[in-house]
C-alpha cells in the first residue's frame, strides 16, 4: 500500500546520508562515500522515499548529456520494503521528470544479482542493452533501455 509514501528531494547532509545508505545497501559493489554522494547531488536529481517517517528507498535521475536525449532513471527500494508499490511510485516520478527533461529514451542500470530490480525493469518494457564487469571487479552489471513514444 503506497498511501503513506512521501517522496522528498534530497536537501542537506542528513538526507544525503540517507540516500547514500539506500544506494550502498542496494549496490554494495558501487558503495560511495559521502563526498561521492555530494558530487552526485550536484549533478543529478536525488530523492528519498519514506513510508511515514521510515526511509524505504531513493531515486536518481541523470539528465541527458547529448543530442540522443537519454535520461537515466534509477529507483531503489530497500529489500524489506519491496512489493508494496514504492518502486513504482519512485520510477513513475523519475519517468515524469525524464519527460520534462525532453527524454526520448530512458536507461537504467541493475546489478545482475538483483533479480527484483531486473523483473521490475523488464515489466516496464526495458530491454537489456549490455552486460559488463568493471575492470578489476567480478560483479555483473546490466544496462537496460526504454524508448519513449
Amino acid at each position: 500500500m503506497t498511501t503513506d509514501l512521501r517522496i522528498a528531494p534530497v536537501a542537506g547532509e542528513a538526507m544525503l546520508e540517507q540516500w547514500r545508505h539506500v544506494h550502498n545497501v542496494i549496490v554494495p559493489p558501487a558503495a560511495m562515500t559521502l563526498d561521492e554522494a555530494r558530487a552526485r547531488a550536484a549533478r543529478y536529481r536525488l530523492e528519498n522515499a519514506y513510508a511515514g517517517d521510515v526511509l524505504v528507498g531513493c531515486s536518481t535521475v541523470r539528465p541527458p548529456e547529448d543530442e540522443e536525449a537519454v535520461v537515466t532513471v534509477i529507483a531503489r527500494v530497500l529489500p524489506e520494503y519491496r512489493r508494496r508499490g514504492y518502486g513504482t511510485v519512485l520510477y513513475d516520478r523519475g519517468l515524469a521528470h525524464a519527460r520534462v527533461l525532453g527524454a526520448r529514451a530512458v536507461e537504467t542500470c541493475v546489478l545482475a544479482v538483483n533479480e527484483d530490480g531486473l523483473r521490475f525493469a523488464h515489466a516496464r518494457g526495458f530491454v537489456e542493452t549490455e552486460r559488463y564487469v568493471l575492470d578489476g571487479e567480478s560483479d555483473v552489471w546490466i544496462d537496460l533501455r526504454l524508448t519513449l513514444a
